[in-house]
């Protein structure tokens, strides 16, 4: 466990500061228990010698003085520790996390990210403090102080060592238990978390329903936290009772063994008195592993989930990664690509060219491949076979950074910070002037909801966005786009279940953003309005392509777009009887 937690901080020369001077406090506590012979020696005699006792009580004085000065400098150093130790890991995590494959960040990962960074880090900071200490002086101390003993009786170390490997027996027996009752607390905790969430932000509905002291969900989640924990304890208690039958059982055999040396004249008063002692300083600790075994264990699962984050595969960088690109077309030369898990293929021998200045639309039933599309541009997967080019590129040989400040993304579901629209926007181009800003806002139509917001550009969206509109958040990420300058714009179910007046702002900011004609726009689109600011339209099935044209000419054909459109069409046509 000390190797896991040094390999795992970048810089652990803090953490092993640290861990030494608790062994060395530890080792030099034993040592001057060995000063009792000599000094109980000098002192139990008929008449006591004060001069041979002086050097030793000298000893022992600087000794405990030395003591002292390590409790001192170790103190701070603790105190320190946890803070530094828990910024290092999280900056750890944050720069391996951003090297990953944007696919990676799924709702699953994101909640095991969140879960590392806010608790899994901090606790395993604090435990490394906490916890790592004393079991370095649980540990260091009876064994020094078994050293000692050989020095004053070797029987009595040979039985202090048969107690230490019947202790170390239970011990580990104890520890699996407590790791598999840790790692199902751990399952069970995250439920009632995830309830916990869902009780807060749901509570409008709930309390409509009745269920405003929350859900079945919620109380069978506690139910289970509750039994579970019931469970381990009463799986813990039977090592816990073991280990301490073995300490227990181990004091009497070191009385038992100290009198009978004593009453036989084999080792003097001074001799079994010191023995006594050191054998209950190598008692004592040894007592108290079995305490800290629970929280050490919980720092091993702790440590084990960080690690795993730690080597979730980055994306493979090229050796000589090509840092710019001329213009901005996009190529799929026949791509296959299957999500990570297996599964059916999400594309198969898929060849589309994108040209700059045009606007493509992506149409098909839901799992037909139009996400992958723009998912495979970004480079937030690799392909399994053929090649997507950008300006001629293929995107494994660019560099990262370079092939996302070619990019911006409008998804379906726009997050927006709990600030200012300002400062939100800003986020695309922190240096941009005023003047940029508002032609951005214009270009997206944001300025319409900029002018109707009580505090203009200074109105906080509240968390995720929540102040505004679905589609109002669709048109900052757009005023995003623009403001970004980027030449590849990807726009994800932008014009979906948005009222009239928001799907056609949205709509027309769209078709705007490709009057451009060094930029590339690719929507994924259903909905009349949209389709008609496209310029081509790729039609997906299966992961397959089965059709592309431009929109005239695959209304004629009567295909998959055309039945698409009829639908639509008619959808739009509907009313109920009687308005």
């Amino acid at each position: 466990m000390i190797r896991r937690l040094y390999r795992l901080w970048p810089e652990p020369r803090l953490l092993a500061r640290l861990w030494l001077l608790t062994a060395a406090q530890a080792v030099l506590q034993g040592l001057l228990l060995g000063l009792l012979v000599p000094v109980l020696d000098a002192f139990v005699r008929p008449e006591p010698d004060l001069a041979a006792a002086a050097p030793w009580l000298a000893l022992g004085a600087a000794g405990a003085a030395a003591h002292a000065v390590l409790g001192i400098i170790a103190t701070p150093v603790g105190f320190k520790a946890a803070g530094v130790l828990a910024a290092q890991l999280r900056r750890r995590l944050m720069r391996h996390v951003s090297t990953l494959p944007l696919g990676w960040f799924t709702a699953e990962h994101k909640a095991r990210l969140a879960r590392a960074v806010t608790a899994d880090v901090g606790d395993t900071a604090q435990l490394a403090v906490t916890v790592a200490g004393p079991a370095i002086t649980s540990t260091l101390l009876p064994a020094t102080v078994v050293a000692v003993t050989f020095a004053v009786d070797w029987r009595m170390a040979l039985l202090l060592c048969t107690i230490a490997l019947a202790a170390l027996w239970a011990l580990r027996r104890a520890a699996r238990i407590a790791e598999i009752a840790e790692i199902e607390l751990e399952r069970a905790a995250a439920g009632v978390a995830g309830r916990a969430i869902e009780l807060g932000q749901a509570q409008p509905v709930l309390r409509a329903a009745g269920h405003a002291g929350g859900t079945p969900r919620m109380h069978a989640a506690l139910a289970d936290h509750r039994e579970t924990y019931r469970d381990g304890m009463r799986r813990a208690r039977r090592p816990f009772f073991v280990y301490t039958g073995v300490i227990t059982g181990g004091f009497v055999a070191v009385l038992a063994l100290a009198a009978e040396l004593a009453l036989s004249g084999r080792i003097g008063v001074a001799e079994a008195i010191a023995l006594l002692v050191l054998a209950a300083r190598f008692l004592e600790p040894l007592g108290n592993l079995i305490d800290l075994i629970g929280a050490l264990r919980a720092m091993t699962n702790k440590i084990a989930r960080v690690e795993e984050l730690l080597a979730a595969p980055v994306l493979p960088a090229p050796a000589g990664p090509v840092r710019g690109i001329g213009e901005a077309g996009i190529e799929f030369s026949r791509v296959g690509f299957t999500y990570p898990g297996g599964g059916a293929p999400a594309l198969s021998d898929v060849s589309l060219r994108f040209r700059p200045g045009t606007t493509t639309a992506l149409v098909g039933p839901s799992g037909s491949g139009k996400t992958t599309v723009t998912r495979l541009i970004a480079r937030f997967f690799d392909v399994d076979t053929g090649r997507v080019r950008v300006g001629g590129v293929d995107v494994r040989e660019l560099d990262p950074a370079a092939l996302l400040d070619e990019i911006a993304i409008v998804f379906q579901d726009v997050y927006l910070f709990d600030d200012t629209i300002e400062n939100n926007l800003r986020l695309a181009r922190q240096e941009a002037t005023r003047g940029e800003l508002e032609e951005a806002a214009r270009a997206a139509r944001l300025d319409e909801v900029i002018e109707r917001l009580p505090a203009g550009w200074r109105t906080r969206v509240g968390e995720a966005g929540a102040q505004l509109s679905g589609g109002e958040r669709q048109r900052v990420a757009i005023a995003w786009a623009v403001l970004k300058r980027a030449r590849i714009v990807l726009v994800d179910e932008a014009g979906s279940a948005l009222d009239p007046v928001n799907e056609a702002a949205v709509s027309q900011a769209i078709a705007d953003l490709g009057d451009d004609p060094e930029r590339t726009v690719v929507v994924i689109a259903h909905r009349p309005a949209t389709l008609a600011a496209a310029d081509h339209v790729v039609s997906l099935d299966g992961g397959r392509v089965v059709e592309t044209g431009t929109p005239e000419e695959l209304l004629r054909t009567g295909g998959a777009f055309a039945r698409l459109n009829r639908r639509y069409e008619r959808a739009r046509r509907w009313r109920i009887a009687g308005t």
